[in-house]
């Protein structure tokens, strides 16, 4: 089944100067558009955009500009239209931008020397719920509807632990489920009594202040997930994708390992293996996201 991708960005930032999506931009070999997902704060990722489009700059020697994308469906859309021509990207929006416009995987996170991670669902410690049975009829944000940690996976252990069959049951099981934009924002509205749960990232409770990470604790975390990725959009000329996924390699190198901290903190980068991510697929088939 195909899904509908809806076409809004936000927070526009270019390496030199502000652009703007209003009128398509036809890509040219002389620049390169990087689409950035609004996990964090999008107005953290301003000032972390502007430090890491200006150092690959530097090493491709081409411009290169970025943007913050109000959500997932928001980036592939850029690169269906070709406004962006690579994005940072989950797993689940990477495998239905890859049915739906042919998105080339480019590389993968690592995070503690693992290309993998978790979702997990996370409450107030003095909320008196320890259980996902317990949140049934109370209220949950989750990151975005097509995100695999900040959603699907989360969701999935409700489906495992027989209180909902599907996805669709959801709205039924809780009282409301809200999207909240990003792991940052789904922790901050649990945080601070909002809503009474989240989905989210296994790392998304560092997203928290220190004191605040210390009133929240996980009670379900669900089977490994690939780890978020880049991709480019059909179509980018070989030799500049080279210079970008070259350039993003060197960032492992303990001189620049620095810079990952701009690019959303991750251990590092290695170049994407697709036979990773067919767990994924098989998960969005199961839950009628991918035909």
């Amino acid at each position: 089944m195909a899904i509908h991708l809806n076409r809004r960005t936000v927070l526009i930032l270019g390496g030199a100067s502000a652009v703007t999506l209003a009128t398509p931009l036809a890509a040219q070999d002389d620049r390169l558009r990087l689409a950035f997902i609004p996990q964090e704060n999008p107005e953290k990722l301003l000032g972390d955009i502007e430090a890491i489009t200006g150092w690959l700059a530097s090493e491709i020697g081409v411009r290169v500009e970025g943007f913050v994308t109000i959500d997932h469906a928001a980036a592939v859309e850029a690169l269906r239209n070709r406004d962006a021509d690579i994005s940072f990207m989950g797993a689940l929006p990477f495998v239905l931008a890859e049915a739906e416009i042919g998105a080339v995987p480019l590389l993968s996170e690592v995070y503690r020397d693992a290309p993998s991670y978790t979702g997990r669902i996370f409450v107030r410690r003095d909320s008196g719920i320890s259980s996902l049975a317990d949140l049934r009829g109370r209220n949950i944000a989750f990151a975005d509807p097509i995100s695999e940690s900040g959603y699907l996976y989360p969701l999935a252990e409700f489906v495992e632990a027989g209180l909902i069959e599907s996805p669709g049951e959801a709205e039924a099981f809780f009282g409301r489920v809200f999207f909240a934009g990003g792991y940052q924002q789904a922790m901050q509205a649990m945080a601070e009594g909002l809503v009474d749960a989240a989905g989210a990232s296994q790392y998304a409770d560092l997203l928290l202040t220190p004191a605040q990470q210390a009133e929240v604790i996980w009670i379900a975390e669900s089977e490994p997930i690939p780890s978020h990725l880049v991709i480019a959009r059909p179509g980018l000329g070989a030799d500049l994708q080279d210079r970008f996924v070259d350039a993003m390699l060197r960032l492992n190198a303990p001189e620049n390992r620095d810079k990952l901290r701009y690019l959303y903190g991750p251990d590092g980068y290695v170049r994407a293996d697709s036979t990773a991510y067919d767990g994924v697929r098989e998960m969005a088939r199961r839950y009628g996201l991918l035909g």
